[in-house]
């Protein structure tokens, strides 16, 4: 007897992850695979968006095969889509890439044109059509940056994706943008309206033509003749819009309801609280939901797992080692303190040239100090951005903790020591892959499946109390060290970027 699946794939910042899942939720078959992004100057983050594509090709390939080799006899009833964003790929008349995919807010080139475009426009007038004030993390100025730095690759651009908008339009040949994505155009996006700004579309992306408008678990189209020759998908299978990928890990998790928030455990860190308000503040993101009449505040910390695997090959040594080390070490890391944003960061201090610091160091430390510290890091930034929401008027009442870190229980212990929070963690913390597979049997079962009985919680990870003072205690050190150290880490980032221009 034949399966009814459906298959999600998700394009991540540091590798591309596909999953074949049963009307039941089960995972039947899983590919992955890993790929770099490039950095060709401090700020830049890009990516060659044709990768998107070929890494989609091989995986459903890959599944493909893995499940002829278990003997599964399936049918691909739906595909799901998903990927990192927002990100800015141009391309041209006849879908080719202009140049690389300028990536989400790790990506800081564009702080001219943010700087330029808010005055333009004054902030108010950003905010009440946006939502959010402009950023890294908004894509609108990166589209500008081109213009301004490549005019004549720009002027060959015609339509603008992201990574699950590209995989839709090979796949479908539709052009389409979930109004989730839409919202991270800053500031090109009215999201009370639920529509582009015409007059702003036109004053900043001239001569590209605005994508149509659906939400992620809409369908987008079918997979065409010469997709299918490409995929081994079916001709005619439906694929729906998807998203970005923390909205789809979201959904995968469940932790998309009122009050929920999600902790993405990634390369970088993610938040993202839901409500049916669309509240502002300057420091967040706000943006449309992945649903109709949902309302996200989001955050981001530009490294998380980017800065333990950072620690991992500084050290040599492997992850098991490090872990064990930095739970021995105990809470404080033996006074060291330090600053998660060797990337610059995001949320809540909007600061594209801040720069890591660790503050305390002894001869007498080892590494699995540093590695505790840099766990404990990214846990005050997880704490700073929820004490942001907070204030903003968010009304959290839930957390839910997905991604990659989630399977090492010391980080996320050190989370809900630092920030007071109990946190759910679902059976399957694949992530976004999972999610768009069940968007995908939403938009085509007959019963569309609920996420409580696909993937339900697992584990409850509670705050130690003992832990609380101290961490209170560091963190208030944490926030006084990114105040004493700003004039030296911004000189210092002037002094990169001279650096590597010279």
């Amino acid at each position: 007897m034949r399966r009814r699946c459906t298959l999600g794939v998700d394009i991540g910042t540091s590798s591309s992850k596909g999953v074949v899942v049963d009307s039941e939720g089960r995972i039947l078959a899983s590919a992955a695979i890993s790929h770099e992004v490039s950095r060709p100057r401090p700020g830049w983050v890009e990516m060659d968006g044709r990768i998107w594509w070929a890494e989609f090709v091989e995986i459903a390939r890959r599944l493909h095969a893995q499940l002829a080799h278990d003997g599964q006899e399936i049918d691909i009833a739906a595909v799901g889509v998903s990927g990192m964003g927002p990100c800015v790929l141009l391309a041209d008349a006849h879908d080719e890439p202009v140049r690389p995919a300028i990536l989400y807010g790790i990506d800081t080139r564009a702080s001219e044109q943010v700087e330029r475009m808010s005055v333009q426009l004054g902030v108010e007038r950003i905010a009440r059509t946006a939502g959010s004030l402009l950023s890294s993390q908004a894509a609108g100025p990166k589209i500008v940056w081109i213009a301004d730095e490549e005019p004549d690759g720009y002027a060959r651009a015609r339509r603008l994706f992201m990574p699950a908008s590209w995989l839709v339009r090979r796949l479908t040949g539709v052009y389409v943008l979930d109004h989730q994505s839409a919202s991270q155009t800053t500031p090109l996006y009215d999201i009370e309206a639920g529509r582009w700004d015409e007059e702003l579309w036109a004053r900043y992306a001239p001569g590209l033509e605005p994508p149509a408008l659906a939400w992620a678990g809409d369908l987008a189209g079918q997979v065409t003749e010469a997709a299918a020759t490409e995929t081994g998908i079916p001709a005619g299978t439906p694929v729906i819009v998807g998203t970005i990928d923390a909205w789809a890990e979201a959904v995968s998790a469940g932790a998309h309801g009122d009050g929920d928030l999600m902790l993405m455990y990634g390369t970088t860190m993610f938040l993202v609280a839901t409500g049916e308000e669309t509240l502002r503040t300057p420091s967040m993101w706000t943006t449309a939901g992945a649903f109709s009449g949902s309302r996200n505040l989001a955050g981001g910390l530009a490294a998380a797992g980017a800065l333990t695997a950072w620690l991992s090959s500084l050290t040599g040594a492997d992850y098991p080692e490090l872990l064990a080390e930095a739970a021995a070490s105990g809470v404080g890391a033996h006074g060291i303190v330090m600053l998660p944003y060797f990337a610059g960061e995001r949320t809540p201090i909007l600061d594209p040239d801040a720069r890591g610091v660790i503050a305390g160091l002894t001869l007498s430390h080892g590494r699995g100090d540093l590695y505790r510290a840099a766990l404990e890091a990214t846990a005050f930034g997880v704490r700073h951005n929820i004490e942001t929401m907070r204030a903003a008027g968010a009304d959290i009442r839930r957390v839910v903790a997905v991604g990659g870190g989630t399977q090492g229980a010391l980080w996320l212990q050190i989370v809900s020591d630092a920030t007071g929070l109990e946190q759910e963690v679902p059976a399957t913390t694949i992530g976004a892959s999972y999610g768009a597979a069940f968007l995908a049997a939403c938009a085509t079962a007959e019963i569309p499946p609920r996420i409580a009985d696909w993937n339900p919680v697992e584990v409850v990870i509670r705050p130690d109390p003992a832990a609380a003072a101290a961490y209170d205690a560091l963190y208030r050190l944490y926030l006084d060290l990114y105040r004493g150290t700003t004039d030296v880490a911004h000189a210092l980032a002037v002094r990169q970027t001279e650096g590597a221009l010279a």
